[in-house]
């Protein structure tokens, strides 16, 4: 957090613009995804493939790379703004299960950025949609813990102590 004389009052409302707009990149994630899944057979030699695979993966890297650079850290900011230490113990547990996930995607990532082998794309795309699955379920808490929950304070401009 650059400014620590920012009031939670002002920091929520930016925060909430950058978490939208962190929502927004994960939707056109999901929008490719479901787009590369939708192939039946992935040959080697097929551009159009490859390019989806390409945008894909340079769309994943980018999503998982703002959550960990920008959102997760803003969270935490938010939950020392508001001084809600049991909002930032419950939001602080959940990082281990997400980096782990991480691991994961970056790997398929890693994966198919060094090869021009797809014939195991589509298992790798559906252990990967599992893997997302999770990662959005445990993301989408932290964000109701350390943000959402905030939402009334705010709203009421109520000072947190």
């Amino acid at each position: 957090m650059e400014d620590k004389n920012i009031k939670p009052n002002e920091f929520w409302p930016w925060a909430h613009e950058r978490i939208k707009h962190w929502l927004e990149a994960r939707r056109e994630l999901l929008i490719t995804f479901y787009h590369l899944s939708n192939f039946k057979d992935f040959k080697d030699n097929d551009y159009a493939q490859g390019k989806q695979l390409q945008t894909f993966c340079q769309q994943l890297v980018d999503y998982i790379s703002e959550g960990h650079f920008e959102i997760f850290e803003q969270l935490i900011d938010e939950g020392h703004l508001f001084n809600d230490a049991e909002a930032l113990a419950s939001g602080k547990k959940l990082l281990p299960a997400i980096y782990s996930l991480t691991d994961l995607i970056l790997d398929f990532n890693d994966k198919y950025l060094a090869t021009d082998d797809l014939s195991t794309l589509a298992t790798d795309l559906s252990a990967l949609g599992e893997t997302l699955a999770q990662r959005f379920e445990i993301e989408d808490r932290m964000v109701n813990i350390l943000h959402s929950a905030h939402y009334q304070q705010v709203l009421i401009k109520k000072p947190a102590n």
